[in-house]
């Protein structure tokens, strides 16, 4: 494990939210897409439901896409802005059967707020361990889906959204076959 548990839970979130509109989808058109991403990364506390909470959601997802590729300083600075505009306020809570964790807003903080705040807290650990470098943008040239190296080696270069692994080898061995 690179990252505390509940940073690499909120980081793979991050992700998750990004790739609803990578490579030109919008898989957050809807409240009923929302609360179906929002049901499979396990977030709680309270929800409007309406089309200004999914309204926020994605101006939090371009924030996050910004901040995912931006320079050190640039992560610092939107990250330490996600957590300013939320009133952020750290503290150790449990709860939905997950042992101690941080929790920097209040359960009935507005959605974007306590999204942003989860990812803008896992975000600066990643950056107060100097690792980056495990943010990545998916290697395929088609493809501007996001990714978390979370291997111990730093190898992974392909997202989870679709099949760009599986397309970039074929096409090397296709390129190896037709050399030889």
């Amino acid at each position: 494990m690179v990252f505390a548990p509940d940073t690499e839970v909120a980081l793979r979130s991050v992700v998750n939210l990004v790739n609803t509109g990578a490579n030109g989808a919008e898989q957050l058109a809807t409240a009923a897409d929302l609360d179906r991403f929002l049901a499979a990364e396990g977030f709680s506390g309270s929800r409007t439901g309406d089309a200004a909470e999914l309204a926020s959601v994605r101006r939090l997802r371009a924030v996050l896409t910004a901040l995912w590729t931006a320079d050190e300083t640039g992560a610092v600075e939107a990250a330490n802005r996600l957590l300013r505009e939320a009133q952020a306020l750290p503290q150790l809570v449990r709860h939905d059967g997950w042992d101690w964790h941080l929790h920097a807003t209040a359960p009935e903080a507005p959605l974007a707020d306590r999204m942003g705040t989860e990812a803008a807290m896992a975000i600066l650990d990643v950056i107060r361990s100097r690792e980056m470098d495990r943010m990545r943008v998916c290697a395929a040239d088609d493809c501007d889906a996001v990714l978390l190296d979370l291997s111990r080696n730093r190898s992974k270069r392909y997202c989870d959204t679709g099949n760009c692994a599986n397309r970039a080898h074929v096409a090397a061995y296709r390129a190896r076959k037709a050399a030889s």
